[in-house]
């Protein structure tokens, strides 16, 4: 009899509200490491308090680990004693099922649903859907997020906005989850070693889609302590629309308009290849540290190989 197909790989990129403590964030990588599923990136920030996780495997044995990461950060983590430069809705804040391209949503629909039934049953967590997945007028995580974690726990608790999933109230110290379906998102930070934080957020005003940047670019300008200097802060949504290459070299004209200069880039997780295909070296782009295990395509290639 000829083998049964593989199962498809399906990506998820969980960002959790912790990314100070080695010991915390090592147990919860770890909750990540179930059979069937690899963990491909983890990249930990002290100031934005935040970690970025990147996994692949078989959809259930991923909601699987997704499930026992949530438990894991419900531990853990007590967001009324949560202090970073990243905005935050929950303790595992954001759950996203990438979707490699415009196919693959339905598969990605069906796992990150199926989620957010878990996160709710399982652990008593309220959910939020959003991207392909949003059922009201929230469909981005900075819609969740704009006035704070208090006004979100506010809205709920006055019934202005009730969660998908779970319980019509935030949970005391994990807040809320939001599960979601989205194309891969670049993530780039650009360092101000001279800069301030007004300069910053004058930079990022002036990127962002929002203030007539390019489609797709999500910004903010922060100061980070530990790091003693000033950045930029990117999601890339629209890879197409706007090239890594493009958006860093608006982010360096726009500070020596400013009459400062721009530092090193760093991206954090992965990136598709194709955005970096035809355009400047990740070393030409001062994308420091940057290494060939951030191409997305190489991990699915190794994925599919080794389910």
């Amino acid at each position: 009899m000829p083998a049964a197909p593989a199962p498809p790989t399906a990506y998820s990129v969980p960002n959790v509200s912790e990314g100070r403590d080695p010991e915390t964030i090592a147990a919860l990588v770890d909750a990540c490491r179930r059979p069937r599923v690899h963990v491909l990136d983890v990249h930990s920030d002290p100031d934005h308090h935040r970690t970025v996780i990147s996994l692949a495997g078989e959809p259930l044995a991923l909601q699987e680990a997704l499930v026992s990461l949530a438990g894991e950060c419900i531990d853990r983590i007590d967001l009324r004693r949560h202090r970073g430069a990243h905005p935050r809705t929950g303790a595992l804040d954001v759950a996203p099922i990438v979707a490699i391209d415009d196919d693959d949503i339905p598969f990605a629909s069906e796992i990150a649903r199926g989620l957010a039934g878990r996160l709710a049953a399982d652990l008593n967590l309220p959910v939020f859907l959003y991207g392909a997945v949003a059922t009201h007028d929230y469909t981005r995580p900075r819609d969740f997020r704009r006035g704070g974690l208090e006004e979100l726990t506010r809205a709920v608790s006055e019934g202005e906005i009730v969660p998908d999933a779970g319980p019509p109230r935030m949970h005391p110290s994990a807040g809320a989850v939001l599960v979601g379906v989205r194309p891969p998102l670049i993530a780039l930070n650009v360092w101000l070693p001279e800069g301030t934080v007004t300069e910053a957020r004058t930079i990022a005003a002036r990127v962002r889609e929002a203030g007539g940047g390019p489609p797709g670019v999500r910004a903010l300008g922060l100061y980070l302590p530990e790091a003693g200097m000033a950045q930029v802060s990117m999601n890339i949504e629209d890879r197409k629309a706007a090239p890594p290459a493009v958006v860093i070299a608006l982010v360096r004209a726009e500070a020596e308009r400013l009459g400062i200069e721009a530092g090193d880039a760093e991206l954090v997780g992965l990136i598709p290849g194709d955005a970096l295909r035809g355009g400047p070296s990740p070393a030409a782009l001062g994308l420091a540290g940057f290494r060939p295990g951030q191409l997305l395509e190489l991990h699915a290639r190794t994925t599919r190989l080794a389910a």
